[in-house]
C-alpha cells in the first residue's frame, strides 16, 4: 500500500495513477490522516441501445386525456354556433 500526503500527491499524481492501475492500493492523506483512496474505474457493462424497451412499456389509450383534477385550470371550451 502506498500512502502519500496531499502535497506529494500533487507532484506525483501520474505515477500514483499508474500504481493504482497496476493494482496497488494508493491512499492520499492530509496531516497523516487518510482521506482518499485511488481505485480503478472499470468500464460499465452493457450499453443501452435504441429500441431496447420495445414491447415492454405500455400506455393506456387515455394517457394524454385531461385529468379531472385540472378542470378548473383549463380554458373554457368554445362552442360553435349553428347558422
Amino acid at each position: 500500500m502506498t500512502r502519500v500526503n496531499v502535497a506529494e500527491a500533487k507532484t506525483k499524481l501520474s505515477q500514483l495513477i499508474d500504481a493504482a492501475l497496476q493494482g496497488e492500493e494508493v491512499v492520499i492523506a492530509r496531516r497523516n490522516k487518510p482521506l482518499v483512496k485511488l481505485t480503478v474505474v472499470h468500464a460499465g457493462g452493457k450499453v443501452g441501445r435504441f429500441g431496447m424497451f420495445k414491447g415492454r412499456i405500455r400506455t393506456s389509450p387515455d394517457f394524454d386525456a385531461p385529468l379531472a383534477d385540472f378542470e378548473p385550470y383549463m380554458p373554457p371550451v368554445k362552442r360553435r354556433r349553428r347558422p
